[in-house]
């Protein structure tokens, strides 16, 4: 038995109990009647056999916290090697075949009122479903899943709406990594062209695709052959030109995140994502601002910072903006897009669940709300298995998969509410109907702009920048 905070645990009381049941009411003793609190268990099982339970106990706490008038610490539990296998294997598969957290809440809360009161805290009300003209759409030799949702619009006396439909796609590579490159490419266009025509049915305006969506995001393998060969021209390479023809046809702004080969400049490779007007002509590109260097991610072997800046692209449909991936990360690189005009900030990302699906639902949400704009969050979908095995210097064996990607694109507006997300496990395309006039509606509500120091922060940075060597001019 196992005795402290929780009460008793019974020896035959299973640990899948302990993990799936929401509350676990335990036997009072009268040696624990003092300490017993009937509450949520949770038991969280590692690879290297050992849980913990989180324990109240008078008696030797290693550190102290204050908590219903209690001390708390982390016991550590053995538990047999079998019966962690058993949970690890279990945990990992929910992992890769779990569809979405909203799933799980709609199937597991039914009363009405209390998925109301859940919708409203985790997602900031319920948005009105769209009515679309299909719900699935092909996908090159898959389908995609379709989704849409409005903002609610208030209506103004003085300014018209400004209503406009954003797609975001995210979706799995069409072919294996093994495959030959240029079949890879063209299945790429093949499947994303089905789901652009998808997206013109559905009345999208400004569409975005997910970061380096023309190949598999091979960056974690450091091999330059072949994954270089990806590479072209962002004004006028084969996958601009291949857009151009959709964006013209439906009247539509996009955005193609694509491995960019600077031909003017020493064939520089670059993380680029490209806009392309409604007309079908290259509007401009931005560049991926921060690089990361954590576990796989071993970007900086093919490109480096951009050099570009925080550019916003007016277009016919409003001002628009790409932060890159990794960017997302960094608040002060979501300010500045905010800072220069930006409307619409995208996050083309590919992100794995090992590393950071627990902030994927915060951060691109954080950022709509702290500079009153809506934010798009895309994310790629699915496992993707390299040729050859691959390490990062981290002490782990050699693998060649690089984890789970698994998608969850959301839409959030400027007054933090936001949409359902994408699956985590198919193609999908989400279609997202707003009235960019939310955006000035929150910033007088909120005054966020009006209150921020941005002169004690340029004070502060030009301090901070100047120290560490970086020129910053007078």
């Amino acid at each position: 038995m196992v005795s402290g905070r929780i009460g008793v645990v019974p020896q035959g009381l299973s640990l899948r109990a302990l993990t799936t049941a929401p509350t676990t009411k335990l036997q009072r003793t009268p040696q624990n009647s003092r300490y017993c609190i009937e509450e949520e268990v949770r038991i969280q099982v590692f690879a290297r056999q050992a849980a913990y339970v989180r324990m109240w106990s008078p008696l030797q706490p290693p550190r102290q916290e204050r908590h219903k008038g209690g001390r708390v610490f982390a016991r550590q539990l053995h538990l047999p090697s079998e019966t962690l296998e058993g949970e690890t294997k279990s945990r990992r598969s929910a992992e890769c075949t779990m569809a979405s957290i909203e799933e799980i809440l709609e199937k597991n809360i039914t009363d009405e009122d209390a998925r109301n009161e859940v919708q409203r805290i985790l997602y900031g009300g319920w948005l009105k479903r769209l009515d679309l003209p299909l719900n699935t759409c092909p996908a090159g030799e898959s389908t995609a899943k379709v989704a849409g949702y409005a903002f609610e619009r208030s209506k103004e006396q003085l300014r018209a709406p400004r209503v406009v439909r954003i797609g975001a796609i995210q979706h799995k590579i069409a072919l294996s990594p093994s495959a030959p490159l240029k079949d890879q490419i063209s299945a790429a266009h093949k499947k994303i062209g089905d789901i652009i025509d998808a997206a013109g049915a559905c009345g999208v305006n400004v569409l975005c695709l997910q970061e380096a969506w023309t190949m598999p995001f091979a960056f974690c393998t450091r091999e330059r052959v072949p994954w270089c060969e990806f590479a072209e021209s962002a004004e006028n390479g084969p996958t601009t030109k291949f857009l151009s023809q959709y964006a013209k046809k439906y009247a539509m702004v996009i955005v193609s995140p694509i491995l960019e080969r600077d031909l003017e400049y020493s064939e520089v490779i670059w993380n680029t994502a490209v806009v392309i007007d409604q007309n079908g002509e290259f509007l401009g590109k931005s560049r991926k601002n921060h690089i990361p260097r954590v576990g796989d991610f071993n970007e900086s072997t093919y490109y480096m910072e951009s050099n570009l800046g925080h550019p916003v692209f007016d277009t016919i449909y409003g001002k628009i903006a790409i932060n890159i991936c990794y960017g997302r990360h960094h608040p002060q690189n979501w300010m500045m897009y905010g800072l220069n005009g930006a409307e619409i900030v995208f996050n083309p990302s590919a992100t794995i669940d090992g590393l950071s699906e627990s902030l994927w639902p915060i951060e691109a949400r954080n950022a709509a709300i702290a500079n009153s704009y809506f934010t798009v969050a895309i994310n790629r979908v699915g496992t993707e298995e390299f040729p050859n095995e691959f390490t990062s210097g981290d002490g782990k064996p050699s693998h060649r998969t690089f984890g789970h990607f698994f998608g969850s694109s959301y839409v959030t507006g400027p007054d933090g509410v936001r949409t359902p997300g994408l699956d985590r496990v198919s193609d999908g395309l989400l279609v997202v109907e707003v009235d960019l006039n939310l955006c000035r509606q929150v910033r007088d509500h909120w005054g966020f702009r009006l209150t921020q120091r941005v002169d004690l922060y340029a004070k502060s940075l030009r301090r901070y920048a100047r120290n560490a060597g970086y020129d910053v001019g007078e």
